[in-house]
């Protein structure tokens, strides 16, 4: 699950054994955490989750915000600032204000980082389209630039977690339409999303992740239910996926009175009550 930003979790989560933060912005070593510093971010997380005995990810970068590693030392400094026996590893979500030669240099420090510490995973998580009218579109312009720098680094132990949400208006040109009302159906566009990246890049299975959002997605008509996301669970189990990952832990929870459409605190489907996605993923 992915949590949303904030200094640090509100409770206790003792059904979830693993958790990503999300996002760290900026500079490696000079990052922040919305208005947070990393230092205090990491202050106040990483002994929290420790003592909770909670696996954690870090999460880079993400929709509002990019983040650049420039040196192999900047990248080394940014994950001893959270680093403890509990870190699993860490992600670069790459959607925005990261040029091609930025997104190399991250790939290639994190392939370096890799050798050196093999037992931390490093994911590259890119937005997809799912589309199921036989032209193949998945990747967008950014996520061809990342699995170019893959290739380029040879950075084959590298997880790609495809962000199986938002694919556009619920056509086969993006995704897998429903059958009876307009909008995608969230489910099945997964399956065709892992289908359509497979069939251009050839990642393995092993190393791929899928991500959903909870609920109403930004997209209109993308709307991804609990039903989604047992069936999810079913395809991660039958292809052999490294993970699905949720967006996000405080969206599986109905929404208050005038909440807007799409809240980061809330999944705004009717009748569903908090907790239902997480209980369907067990």
């Amino acid at each position: 699950a992915a949590s949303s930003p904030r200094l640090a979790l509100a409770a206790p989560v003792p059904t979830l054994p693993e958790i990503v933060w999300a996002f760290a912005a900026g500079r490696c070593g000079d990052e922040r955490w919305g208005a947070v510093s990393g230092e205090a971010f990491a202050a106040a997380n990483v002994s929290a989750h420790a003592r909770e005995g909670r696996r954690y990810w870090v999460s880079t970068g993400g929709e509002a915000h990019g983040f650049r590693c420039d040196t192999l030392a900047g990248l080394r400094a940014f994950v001893a600032r959270y680093d403890s026996p509990l870190l699993q590893g860490i992600d670069f979500d790459i959607e925005r204000d990261q040029t091609a030669a930025q997104i190399d240099d991250l790939v290639r420090h994190a392939a370096a980082l890799a050798v050196e510490r093999p037992a931390l995973r490093f994911m590259f998580t890119l937005a997809t389209h799912a589309a199921s009218d036989g032209s193949g579109a998945n990747l967008n312009a950014t996520g061809e630039q990342v699995m170019t720098a893959l290739r380029r680094h040879r950075f084959d132990t590298a997880i790609v977690n495809l962000m199986v949400m938002n694919y556009g208006p619920g056509g086969a040109a993006n995704c897998v339409p429903l059958a009876a009302a307009a909008g995608c159906d969230m489910a099945r566009s997964a399956r065709q999303a892992l289908a359509n990246f497979q069939a251009r890049h050839g990642w393995p299975t092993a190393r791929i992740a899928l991500t959903p959002m909870l609920g109403e997605n930004d997209v209109a008509n993308n709307v991804f239910t609990p039903d989604d996301a047992a069936a999810l669970l079913t395809l991660a189990r039958e292809a052999g996926l490294f993970r699905v990952f949720a967006w996000s832990l405080d969206r599986d929870a109905p929404c208050p009175a005038g909440e807007p459409r799409v809240s980061p605190r809330c999944h705004g489907l009717p009748g569903v009550a908090a907790g239902q996605f997480f209980q369907r993923t067990r």
